[in-house]
């Protein structure tokens, strides 16, 4: 196996292991459960996604295909700067449970664009321009 399809198929595990764990705490946020002060609750995200930046880095600079350079690249990296910031506001920063659970939706939304944008290589993938 070529090291690009290796460090792929650790990209594409990362994001699913991530998903699921923005999902698991989201639902964890709406009841209220004290399962999100745990240390491994808040240790465990930072793991899984310097794993996922770093296999992204790698592929990037495996396939000479770069953010600035490549549009959809582009798309991708900003779609995961607001994921970044919309998520923190669910998870942390949202000060009722309502907004909370607002940017919990829209961040989901914004990864589902992301998956879009790199399963497409379009930053416009459902053909709207």
């Amino acid at each position: 196996m070529s090291l690009y399809l290796a460090l792929k198929g650790v990209h594409v595990t990362c994001v699913i292991l991530s998903l699921t764990g923005f999902v698991v705490r989201g639902a964890w946020m709406m009841r209220g459960s004290a399962l999100l002060d745990r240390r491994w609750v808040r240790v465990a995200p930072h793991v899984v996604d310097t794993l996922l930046l770093a296999s992204a880095v790698a592929l990037a600079l495996l396939s000479h295909q770069y953010p600035g350079v490549h549009d959809w690249l582009t798309a991708k990296v900003t779609g995961l700067l607001v994921y970044i910031i919309l998520g923190s506001i669910a998870l942390r920063r949202g000060r009722s449970r309502r907004i909370r659970i607002g940017f919990w939706v829209a961040a989901l939304a914004t990864f589902g664009y992301i998956v879009a944008v790199a399963l497409t290589r379009d930053p416009f993938p459902l053909g709207i321009h």
